[in-house]
């Protein structure tokens, strides 16, 4: 049995295509459990993801038009980790770029995958707290309305479909199943 902790060993690593924000490639691979076999795979520098929540146990989430889903989507603060940037410092600038806010504690909540089989990014969601308003100062290309809710409000938008994305259900389901419940601490 392989171990759990194993790597699999690159073969040959080709690649095919490089954008402003993520690769292509396609690598040989040996796996642990001997099995060789050839992967497309999205190299992405990681996400990082904020679940503000304010002294009344409110959270805040935004709304963007996701060209790729083809609609308006209810989310967690977010964006990729700039080059150099550690997580905690992408999710302070997320933060006040999107939402207009910064944060005196910011704590690590959670990490995922969000497309394991596909890509190699590693979304490591915050909690922020002593929260302040600052002026937002959006990408160029982003149109964000935030909005600020109670916590029960998010769990009946996630069971309605509402709030659909993985960033966003993953955090606010644990945020709401081991925080806010004092069953885990962040």
């Amino acid at each position: 049995m392989a171990k759990i902790t194993a790597k699999a060993k690159v073969l040959s690593s080709e690649l095919l295509l490089e954008a402003r924000k993520f690769k292509v490639r396609r690598d040989a691979v040996q796996e642990p459990n001997g099995i060789r076999a050839v992967r497309e795979l999205v190299v992405h520098p990681g996400s990082a993801v904020v679940l503000p929540v304010f002294p009344d146990g409110r959270i805040l989430v935004i709304r963007q038009y996701r060209y790729v889903a083809g609609r308006y989507l209810w989310e967690l603060v977010a964006g990729h980790k700039e080059k150099g940037e550690s997580f905690a410092a992408g999710a302070r600038r997320e933060l006040q770029e999107e939402a207009g806010y910064r944060a005196r504690q910011l704590k690590k909540l959670l990490e995922i995958f969000p497309s394991p089989g596909l890509m190699t990014e590693r979304m490591v969601i915050f909690v922020a707290r002593g929260l302040s308003k600052v002026k937002p100062r959006p990408e160029d290309d982003e149109k964000i309305t935030p909005r600020i809710i109670p916590l029960a409000t998010a769990l009946r938008w996630i069971r309605a479909g509402k709030i659909r994305d993985a960033k966003s259900v993953s955090g606010i389901l644990y945020y709401a199943n081991f925080v806010a419940t004092g069953r885990a601490r962040a």
